[in-house]
């Protein structure tokens, strides 16, 4: 598998997600609130999930005051929600929306740096659920509403640690891994049967919680801002990636 950096000098065109219906989980901070927002201002109609609630209003809020289209709110806990409420959540929105044009699975949680030997089962199964669990069955549910879709993209979030593996990043890489197994599994299935594209996305370095969790010995601003690394979001969500699929990308 190659992995590809996206053009630095893209450009959107500002109608590029126009008429699109886009899910974006853990869309209430860091980098998913910045896809939100992003893919909103290029048109999209957003469906913003989340665990709070008020983080998701915030953003919400944001998209309208900026004239985007309406977005949705869905509150929900990646960590304990069941197969029951994928399902209930797929049918309420095809009852709401006649398709889906594509889901950016943004949602991960670090767990532990640890050594394996001293690694904790309950948070290596949380980290698991979360990172790996959830966007298989959240995938699975909407598969179809995406095959609705005249050109849709699933988008997989991946790290440098889930493509070359480093000690003490125990669950996290490992589900990164997976990450990457399942992205490469379901674009080879759907390659020649759907017009629904799936990829990765490696943010590198970016001024995140998350980032700040895994770094607290680092100056966070010498990390871009999850704005900056947007194009290569931008450029998978939108067709000028049209075709490409099965891929590892890098944010920069």
């Amino acid at each position: 598998m190659d992995t590809l950096l996206t053009p630095r000098n893209y450009r959107p065109r500002a109608n590029l997600l126009q008429g699109k219906t886009l899910l974006v989980t853990g869309a209430g901070d860091g980098i998913g609130k910045a896809a939100a927002l992003s893919y909103a201002a290029y048109g999209a109609t957003v469906l913003l999930l989340g665990r709070t609630g008020s983080k998701l209003e915030a953003v919400y809020d944001q998209i309208e005051a900026g004239g985007g289209a309406k977005p949705a709110i869905i509150e929900m806990d990646l960590a304990s929600a069941g197969e029951e409420s994928y399902a209930n959540l797929a049918d309420g929105l095809g009852n709401e929306f006649e398709r889906l044009d594509g889901i950016l699975h943004n949602a991960s949680i670090l767990g532990d740096r640890t050594p394996i030997q001293s690694a904790n089962y309950a948070t290596w199964q949380e980290v698991m659920q979360v990172n790996v669990n959830a966007p298989f069955i959240l995938t699975r549910a909407l598969l179809p509403l995406l095959q609705l879709s005249p050109s849709a993209s699933i988008i997989f979030t991946s790290s440098g640690v889930g493509r070359v593996g480093r000690a003490y990043w125990g669950a996290y890489a490992v589900s990164k891994f997976a990450t990457e197994g399942f992205m490469q599994v379901l674009a080879d299935e759907l390659e020649n049967t759907s017009h629904i594209r799936v990829n990765s996305i490696n943010p590198k370095g970016t001024n995140t919680a998350m980032r700040r969790l895994a770094y607290p010995a680092e100056n966070p601003t010498d990390n871009p801002s999850p704005d900056d690394i947007m194009p290569a979001y931008l450029f998978l969500m939108g067709e000028d990636s049209a075709g490409m699929t099965g891929k590892a990308f890098d944010a920069r």
